[in-house]
Order: structure tokens, then sequence, then C-alpha cells
């Protein structure tokens, strides 16, 4: 599946490999509702509570009032903890990949990969960037653009014409992402090199290929004037590419599929 983009910098690469891996946990029913949906009411939730505990603190609130209060608390406690760490590996899996943007001259390649062990795999998704180009060292802005925007759309709908998805609940899985990148890239809080790295055979990847319009553009310009300006700079620097794991991984949920009454309910 090929997919053209307006640019394809730093920033819209996170927002491509992030919100991609959250539809695809909800998609093979890793999580209860689409990840925006979740971040925001447990967010809601973190807010409510510390407005409570500080609400308990005054002086003057009534015992019935402080016993409700109580109540809400606890309630409002079991929710936060049951979405605590899936928001944590969410969080640490984006710092994750917005380091290695940050850090490394150009990005090339991601898999992610959904299933008990990266070597032996459910599903694969292997998602190719073209003239896909980070800051390399360089401060990113990190904000959703609107070229991300429009990209994590069409990237989405793609996977939903792919009927992409698990047509029975498979139980809590693991996603894994794995990125190729300069075999001089050091970051081992995040990042474990795997040079070696190979999935099982018996699995077949789905293909994203992700282009800007402004490579096709220099395609098209070599191809006819035989001017390869842009092209020796992208070959020469990162040298070796080889696979990086990220340290992060997301934990699917278990939860009740068959279940009604939309996010707030799985949070209570």
């Amino acid at each position: 599946m090929e997919i053209t983009a307006s640019s394809l910098d730093g920033s819209v690469i996170f927002h491509a490999i992030s919100e991609i891996s959250g539809f695809l946990l909800f998609m093979h029913q890793q999580i209860p509702a689409l990840l925006q949906d979740i971040t925001a009411e447990f967010d809601s939730r973190c807010e409510n509570y510390k407005d409570l505990e500080l609400a308990q603190r005054e002086d003057q609130v009534k015992p019935a009032l402080r016993r409700k209060h109580a109540g809400e608390m606890r309630e409002a406690k079991r929710g936060i903890q049951r979405f605590q760490k899936l928001m944590a590996g969410v969080s640490h899996f984006q710092t994750a990949l917005k380091t290695i943007l940050t850090e490394t001259p150009r990005f090339e390649k991601a898999l992610l990969i959904l299933g008990g062990n990266p070597m032996r795999p459910q599903h694969v998704y292997e998602l190719s960037f073209f003239s896909g180009r980070s800051a390399g060292g360089e401060e990113v802005d990190f904000g959703k653009s609107r070229a991300a925007e429009v990209l994590c759309k069409k990237a989405i709908r793609g996977l939903i014409t792919k009927n992409v998805g698990s047509v029975s609940y498979p139980g809590p899985l693991k996603l894994f992402l794995m990125v190729k990148a300069p075999s001089c890239f050091n970051q081992p809080v995040h990042f474990l090199p795997k040079r070696d790295f190979k999935y099982s055979n018996k699995i077949v990847p789905m293909r994203l290929s992700f282009k800007s319009k402004t490579e096709n553009q220099s395609i098209d310009q070599f191809s006819q004037t035989g001017s390869s300006n842009g092209f020796a700079e992208s070959d020469s620097d990162g040298g070796d590419f080889i696979w990086f794991q990220c340290r992060h991984v997301i934990k699917g949920l278990a939860f009740n599929t068959e279940a009604e009454g939309g996010i707030a309910q799985h949070f209570s």
C-alpha cells in the first residue's frame, strides 16, 4: 500500500507511527477504544482525582460531602490504575520514537509487531519512509501539522480497506517497535541494536510505503537531467543501517469485548 505525503519530516513520521500504532491496538482488540479517547478519559480522571483530593483537604467540608468525595476518589483511582500501565507504555514508546527521529539524519523503516515475541509475531506491519528525513541533531517541533493529519487519515483509511484487525479476541498481545537506523546510533535507554533480527518467515507483513511529493519530483528531475543532487547525501549520511528494538513495549489489556456503554465503563 503506497501513500503520498506533502512532506515527510521527523514530526510527520512521528505522528504516522504513533497513530497507526494506536489504531492497530484498537483494531486487534488490545484496547477497548481508540487510543485518543482513552488518553482523553485518562487525563480527565487524573484531573478529577486531583480536584477531589484538594477538596478533601479543606477544613470546612461537611462530613456527608467528605464521604461522597472519598467514594468518588476510590472510583477514579480504580479507573486510573486500570489504564496506568498502558498510558505509561504509550508515553515511553513515544519518547523513544521522538529520540530516534531527533538524532538520526534519515529514517528509513519501522516494524510494528503484534505478538508475544518479536521473532514469533502474529501480525507484522512494515512502514517504509522514502525521503523520510528527521532533524539529525536539531530540535524538532512534534506538534501535529496539517501534513501529518492528512497522512494519518490516508494511512488509517487504507488499513480499513485492507480489513485490518482480529476477527475474534486473541487475548492480550504486546506491540513491539523495530526501527532501521545507522549503526552508530546509540541510545541504550530506549533502543537495543539487533543487527541480525529476523522474524518467522511464516508471517507475511502488511507493507505501507510513504513517499513525499518532493521525493517524486527529485526522481523525475534525475530521470530527465541525470543529476544526482540529493541522492549522494542520503546514501552517505548514515552508513550501515541495522535494526534496533525499542525497549518500551505496549501491552494489550484484558477486557470484555462485548461490553457496551463507551470508554467510561472500562474505567469503572
